[in-house]
């Protein structure tokens, strides 16, 4: 597992068994996982299920509220082939329902993005989200992360297939928007 991360309002760490019942009071919602591709939990052990197995990557972390304690949802890079057909790291993420609109998830994603690009020194990062998803559009635009793509009817296995969007930001872009920032403080 990656290293903790801090933000000024969370911090991202490793799942751990102990996180199953805050995964399922938000995961539950149906409001969360359908817009990402995935179904709302049935329970509390297929949330701990789902943290031994998709969660358990080297770089997914929790999004935990400092104020709290409290797990409030997911973010972190993985490698898939969804994007370009070849093994590339994908930026994901999803928080509860109750900390949307509070900017919460677009700080995590710009920590991960430093995590890529500076420590782990990825030359890109792929994110995406389905045409109907216009608050993961949000994230990606508030993150810097240029539209690139889209993937056609996205085969979810399920009737709603859909027309995913697809961004790729570099790290050549992510540091000079960096730099540029900073010289405007």
């Amino acid at each position: 597992m990656g290293k903790n991360i801090e933000t000024d309002r969370l911090i991202l760490r490793a799942w751990r068994d102990d996180d199953a019942a805050d995964l399922y009071k938000y995961a539950c919602d149906p409001a969360v996982g359908p817009p990402a591709g995935w179904d709302p939990h049935t329970s509390v052990d297929y949330s701990l299920e789902v943290i031994h197995s998709f969660f358990s990557g080297p770089e997914v972390y929790a999004v935990v509220l400092k104020e709290t304690g409290e797990a409030i949802g997911c973010c972190g890079i993985t490698y898939s082939d969804r994007f370009t057909g070849s093994d590339e790291p994908e930026v994901g993420y999803w928080i509860g329902r109750p900390y949307w609109g509070q900017g919460l998830i677009p700080e995590a994603v710009k920590a991960i993005l430093n995590r890529g690009f500076v420590d782990l020194s990825l030359p890109a990062l792929w994110c995406g989200h389905y045409r109907h998803n216009h608050k993961s559009q949000r994230v990606c635009e508030k993150c810097g992360f240029p539209y690139h793509h889209t993937i056609g009817k996205f085969d979810t296995g399920k009737e709603d297939d859909m027309d995913e969007l697809v961004y790729c930001l570099t790290a050549d872009a992510h540091l000079d928007a960096m730099t540029a920032a900073s010289l405007k403080d």
